[in-house]
């Protein structure tokens, strides 16, 4: 593949959705562009603001709370599989609330609760902090919101 075909693909694969550098740098190893070709498609990709880490990390960010009822700890694992810089993930990750993440997990506990089958009140708190731990939240996150679960 020539460096132009791959500016071509990789800038119509931006413009449908957000990518970071480190999914455009994966794809152009995939494709064996040399080293030098990938550092001048990339900076192209950056100065037509085609690739921005920032922007991409904070749509993650919000899409992976709201629609997957993900907490911070699952999302930094998948930030970081991104190539997503740990100083980028932790400031954007600490402008989101506790009470954000609150509000996704009560929801995901009730939920969740009705589906489960214990046989005291200490089975059902462990399988339900399992599962929200599953999900990424802490275990301060997950106390506060089962004492709202019933």
């Amino acid at each position: 593949m020539t460096e132009q075909t791959a500016l071509s693909r990789l800038m119509a694969l931006c413009a449908r959705g957000e990518h970071s550098q480190g999914e455009m740098l994966q794809k152009m190893r995939l494709w064996e562009i040399p080293d030098d070709a990938q550092a001048r498609i990339m900076q192209r990709l950056v100065s037509g603001r085609f690739v921005d880490d920032e922007r991409f990390t904070r749509a993650f960010v919000s899409d992976k709370i709201k629609y997957n009822g993900w907490g911070r700890r699952k999302i930094e694992q998948a930030l970081w599989a991104k190539g997503i810089d740990a100083a980028l993930q932790q400031r954007v990750l600490d402008a989101v609330s506790e009470q954000e993440y609150l509000d996704v997990l009560r929801p995901l506990l009730k939920q969740k609760a009705r589906s489960l089958k214990f046989e005291n009140d200490f089975e059902r708190q462990m399988k339900l902090m399992r599962f929200a731990q599953s999900r990424g939240f802490s275990i301060d996150e997950i106390q506060k919101a089962l004492d709202a679960v019933p």
